[in-house]
Order: C-alpha cells, then sequence, then structure tokens
C-alpha cells in the first residue's frame, strides 16, 4: 500500500509526489541582516551576487522596512525582500513613542522606564514577525538540502530559527564583531554550565568549539534568548543542550559555523585564536548603480558608466555636484564630510555647533566641503533656513531639496547619495565616523581619513586605520559634534578638526593611504565569498 502524509495545509500527499516534490524543488538561501544601512546593504549586494551566480536557488532578503528602497535592485536580480517592521534604530521613534506611553500608562512611568517597554514590545513583535517570516519559507519543505540561512551579528534570532527548522546557519558580517564578550563570561560560563563548558572545550577539530563561543557566539546564550527558546520555539533554553535534561548533546555535534568577513585582511590582522571557519573576502562594495539616490541617475548610469560625460543625463541635484567639484574658477582641495546615519541614532545632538565647527574651519583654511548629510531632517532643515536667511528673497530656499551651498559657496550640502568609489578619488580627505562602509571606501579610494567613531565597530575601524598609518588620532564626538554652541567648545572643536586634516594631509599619510590602496585594489570581497560559498555550502 502506498503511504500518504499530511502537510500543514492539510492536503494529503501521497509517497511518490512527495518524492517528485523534493526532487523539482529549488533550494533556498535565506540571507537576514538587521541593523543601519552600513551593516545590511553589503549583504544585500552579497544575496544578490549569489542569486546571479547561483541561478538554482530560490533567494530570499530578510531586513528592515526601512531599507525597503532596496526593494527594487533585489527584484532585478531574483532575490524576494520580506520587510519586518521593527526600526533599524530606536532613537528616532524614542521621544514619540514614549509620548504615547506615557499618557497611555497616565504618567506612571518613568521616561527610562517607557523606553524599557518600548524597546521590549518592539522586540517581541520583531520575533514575531521573523518566525513567521522563516515559517512560510521552511515549515512544508519535505526536504532542506542544499538550504542555508546567511545572518549578520545584528540578526542572531537567525541562529536561534534555523535551530527550529533544521536548516544550517552561516554568518556574514561586513565588519568585525562588533561585540566582546564580558571578561567574567568564561568564569561564569564554567561556573554555571561545566558540562556545557567541557563540550565545547573537548570539540573536535573543525567541529563548534569554545573559539566559536567566544569569537561571536556567547551573545547566543544570554537570557535574553532563553524564555524566548522555551516558550516559543519549544527548543531548549540554552543552545546545544537537551531540553528535557538540560545536558549538553554529547551525541550531537556541528561544523564549526562558516563565518565570512567581508574585509581586507591587509588591514584586518586574522588571529590564530579565531575559530577555524573564519574567511575574510576583501571589502563587499555595493554595485554602483545601488549607490545613486535618485532612479533617474540610476537609469543614466546603467546605460553609461561613464557619469561625467554629459550634465544633461543626470538630475539637477548630482548634476549641481558635478559642477561644485569640476568648477573651474576653483582648485582649492576638496574635503567630504559625512557621518551617515549618526545623526538618525540620536548623536547629532546640535547640528547647529556641527555647521559652526564646519564653518570655522573653512574660513580659517583654503579648503572646500562637501557635506553628506543622508537625509538627517534636523540637519537638513537647519541648512535650508541657512541658505534663505542667506538670500532671503529666494522662495525656493525653504523647499526640500537634495542639495544647497553655504558659506560663501564653499560648502556644499548634499542629502542625496552618489557612488563613493566615484567622489572620493576627487577628494583630499574624507572625514566621517569610520563606519565599515566608508572606511573601506576610502581606503579603496586611497586618500587619507579622519575619522570619528560613534559606536561599536566604528572605535575598532578609527584605532586601527591610525595604526596602518592612513589617518591620525581618532577625534572624540565633541571635536567634530559639540553638543554646545558656546564660543570655549566651538573653538576647542575647530582647532582640533583643523589640526587632524593637516596631519592627515601630511606626506606620510598621504603617501601609506596610497600604498594600502595598491595592496587592496586588486581585491574581490563579493567574488571571493561566492567562491567560498561554492565550494562549502552550495552541494556538489
Amino acid at each position: 500500500m502506498m503511504s500518504t502524509r499530511h502537510n500543514h495545509g492539510g492536503s494529503v500527499a501521497t509517497e511518490g509526489e512527495e518524492t517528485e516534490a523534493i526532487r523539482d524543488r529549488k533550494p533556498v538561501a535565506l540571507f537576514m541582516a538587521f541593523g543601519t544601512k552600513g551593516d545590511i546593504f553589503p549583504v544585500a549586494a552579497l544575496a544578490a551576487a549569489f542569486a546571479c551566480d547561483q541561478k538554482q536557488y530560490k533567494v530570499s532578503f530578510i531586513t528592515h522596512l526601512a531599507h525597503q528602497g532596496l526593494t527594487t535592485s533585489l527584484t532585478a536580480k531574483n532575490v524576494t525582500f520580506i520587510p519586518i517592521s521593527s526600526p533599524p534604530v530606536l532613537a528616532a521613534y524614542q521621544h514619540e513613542q514614549i509620548s504615547d506611553l506615557r499618557a497611555n500608562s497616565g504618567g506612571s512611568y518613568s521616561e527610562q522606564n517607557n523606553f524599557s517597554l518600548l524597546k521590549r514590545t518592539i522586540e517581541a513583535e520583531h520575533r514575531r514577525e521573523c518566525l513567521a517570516a522563516i515559517e512560510r519559507i521552511f515549515a512544508n519543505d519535505l526536504s532542506k538540502e542544499g538550504d542555508f540561512i546567511a545572518i549578520n551579528f545584528f540578526a542572531l534570532e537567525g541562529w536561534h530559527l534555523a535551530e527550529l527548522f533544521q536548516v544550517r546557519c552561516i554568518v556574514t558580517a561586513p565588519y568585525v564583531v562588533p561585540y566582546s564578550a564580558p571578561s567574567s563570561f568564561e568564569y561564569r560560563f564554567k561556573k554555571d554550565l561545566p558540562l556545557l563548558y567541557k563540550y565545547f572545550q573537548e570539540a573536535p577539530v573543525g567541529m563548534v568549539g569554545w573559539k566559536d563561543v567566544l569569537h561571536w557566539m556567547w551573545p547566543l546564550f544570554m537570557e535574553i534568548w532563553g524564555s524566548w527558546r522555551n516558550d516559543i520555539l519549544n527548543l531548549s533554553s540554552i543552545p546545544f543542550t537537551d531540553p528535557v535534561t538540560n545536558l549538553p548533546l554529547w551525541h550531537i555535534r556541528i561544523e564549526s559555523p562558516l563565518l565570512l568577513y567581508g574585509f581586507s585582511k591587509e588591514i584586518v590582522e586574522c588571529p590564530g585564536y579565531w575559530p577555524p571557519n573564519v574567511c575574510t573576502c576583501g571589502f563587499w562594495f555595493l554595485p554602483m548603480e545601488w549607490q545613486f539616490s535618485c532612479e533617474r541617475c540610476r537609469i543614466s548610469f546603467s546605460n553609461n558608466s561613464n557619469i561625467s560625460s554629459g550634465l544633461e543625463e543626470l538630475c539637477p541635484s548630482h548634476a549641481s555636484l558635478q559642477y561644485f567639484l569640476n568648477e573651474p574658477s576653483n582648485s582649492s582641495s576638496l574635503i567630504f564630510v559625512g557621518l551617515s546615519s549618526m545623526g538618525s541614532m540620536g548623536f547629532l545632538t546640535n547640528p547647529k555647533a556641527f555647521l559652526v565647527v564646519l564653518q570655522r574651519v573653512i574660513e580659517a583654511t583654503k579648503y572646500r566641503f562637501i557635506l553628506f548629510t543622508s537625509g538627517y531632517e534636523a540637519l537638513d532643515a537647519l541648512i535650508r533656513y541657512l541658505a534663505y536667511d542667506a538670500m532671503p528673497n529666494s522662495s525656493s530656499m525653504l523647499e526640500k531639496v537634495d542639495s544647497t551651498l553655504l558659506f560663501n559657496d564653499r560648502l556644499f550640502c548634499f542629502a542625496g547619495s552618489v557612488p563613493y568609489s566615484w567622489l572620493f578619488p576627487r577628494c583630499a580627505v574624507a572625514i566621517h565616523h569610520a563606519g565599515s562602509g566608508s572606511t573601506a571606501a576610502a581606503l579603496h579610494a586611497g586618500i587619507p581619513q579622519v575619522l570619528c567613531p560613534f559606536l561599536m565597530d566604528q572605535f575598532y575601524w578609527a584605532e586601527r586605520l591610525c595604526w596602518i598609518g592612513v589617518a591620525p588620532d581618532p577625534l572624540p564626538r565633541h571635536y567634530l559634534c559639540p553638543d554646545s554652541l558656546d564660543d570655549a567648545s566651538i573653538s576647542v572643536a575647530c582647532d582640533a578638526l583643523r589640526a587632524a586634516i593637516d596631519r592627515a594631509n601630511s606626506p606620510e599619510i598621504k603617501s601609506q593611504a596610497a600604498c594600502v590602496a595598491g595592496k587592496i585594489s586588486s581585491e574581490d570581497g563579493i567574488g571571493q565569498a561566492l567562491k567560498i560559498l561554492r565550494e562549502k555550502v552550495v552541494p556538489h
């Protein structure tokens, strides 16, 4: 008698139908990345390249709804965009949502408690949506052969969900692991979970071991995941343990997870204590057409990669930037300034003080500056106001436009985006927040950098670039973005920024920046990542 099987939808499938379905199915590659643009876009570029390289795969990309601008680019590469409603950062939503919570609670909570409640609410909904999205992809699959979930370091829920649906999980990260285990972690782990500690310490070569835990896996064992695993996913509260006995799964060993790093080994040392399955690929740069903020210029570039060939093909904002760069009557050096999403994350608390510092430096030097505002509304609004104040008869200055000139036309303020690979070679220095994307682009362009880190891996990049000699000592935040407008704070910040620019422009740093660019110029980070995926993940 032929056996039958009920699937999750309630219909009945015969054994022969199941065999045919397994034979005809496409393997699934699910890329999952959360965070800001610098955390997301390089992984999205890898997902798109994988879809083009491995057409037999069904490729999906899960990220925040706020990054839905990727949809068109991903769809063009046969990658399905799956949005999750949680915000990339909480700072931009904090005050508005806290006010709503306070009103609903009758004012009984402090602001800190309200923010904690908001965070827990968003976190619960985020996990619910992630579970639902992955369940739709994997729940009814009769075979998981060739399937994998690729997560970045801010998508650790993907690891737990991969365990639930018995799918291989790998890590794809464009930056060095942005957190380190607390100094007491190993002591507490050994004390609280001695058998599990022994399990990892005695792991055979190539299997998950203590090196993996210390390098990046340690957050998986934090309490914030335990109740979710146990109550919602019906897994053991602690990974690698039996849900009934809480003892280590001695009879089950899995390979050390593949970890692909999207940076160059010429820049980041790869020490021997890293896990065996860590691979550094080279930087993961975005396709050029992804890097324009308007559809017109994106299409123009797709048809003609030389965007300097004709101003008439570009939108007014991009054309005005190109004119500023090439202005024949002004040969002074150009300096780029950009803080990416630091404004929207709440770090640029006084946009006016930031602009005053730039104005003072402009007045004290011969440089021209290009400021990318990344669409941070508080900064853009102030720029429009200052432009209107300088030219009160121009009513258009208060309208939302992508580009504005300030300070005797020596500061070009731009709310859009263009490829750094086109812009940076035209600049003498790049001043930025030490995000991995900006860092990589400036390294590749071979220009000195002035770095002002704000959080997480940015401090690593700032120190590392200073160490290899392509940047001066990192600037403390208040030297670029003072919290106060008082003259003393502005003067100190102006002097520090001027000194950093002068140091960056020294022959030693300029020479070293060019030397490093030469070493990494031939690297193909995306190509190397694809090669590793073909060798280690895709079934042969």
